[in-house]
């Protein structure tokens, strides 16, 4: 019982990200935009073959390195959860751990299967499918501003997944409670 909340919040985050990641793969075609909400939410279908902002390093031995790491550091979070669990760690500790978990799983998936899935590469060499695009501000910026002034802005240009927006929130909830949280491990 103690591991039905982590677990149904993985399966959660898993579904949700997946199902709209096969959603967008199959609706839309790369750089396409849907608007959602006026003009500052959008779907924005791209692909991302490396790490973070779309950084790639290595080539192919690289995209198959950070494969491989992925999938160990999933193993390790996922040991991690499990050893929580065990030591009646707070819950909320825990839950942040699985969110980490279940964002990492889902872009792993991508990763993974997605190339052999959807017909463009092999195990392994898959791309990470994102989509959730927020440009809260886009505008030019006013004159007086020192070096950038005059210049288009976009505020929060990154374009982003559910899963990734798992980990983030994640991290930044066992940031904020490290105290509490680690207090008790």
């Amino acid at each position: 019982m103690k591991y039905l909340k982590p677990l149904l919040l993985v399966l959660l985050v898993l579904i949700a990200d997946q199902v709209l990641k096969v959603w967008v793969k199959t609706h839309m075609y790369e750089g396409q935009d849907i608007v959602i909400f006026k003009d500052w939410f959008i779907l924005h279908f791209i692909e991302n073959n490396g790490i973070a902002f779309g950084m790639e390093w290595g080539g192919r031995t690289g995209k198959l390195f950070l494969t491989l790491f992925r999938i160990a550091a999933v193993s390790v979070i996922g040991y991690f959860i499990i050893r929580l669990i065990k030591k009646e760690s707070a819950m909320g500790l825990v839950l942040s751990v699985a969110l980490i978990f279940a964002g990492a799983l889902g872009n792993i998936i991508d990763s993974v299967f997605y190339g052999p899935i959807f017909g463009y590469e092999n195990f392994f060499y898959g791309k990470v499918v994102d989509m959730l695009y927020f440009p809260v501000y886009h505008d030019f910026l006013p004159e007086w501003i020192p070096f950038v002034g005059g210049d288009y802005f976009i505020f929060f240009r990154p374009v982003f997944n559910i899963a990734d927006t798992a980990i983030t929130t994640g991290v930044f909830a066992i940031l904020l409670f490290y105290r509490k949280l680690f207090s008790e491990l």
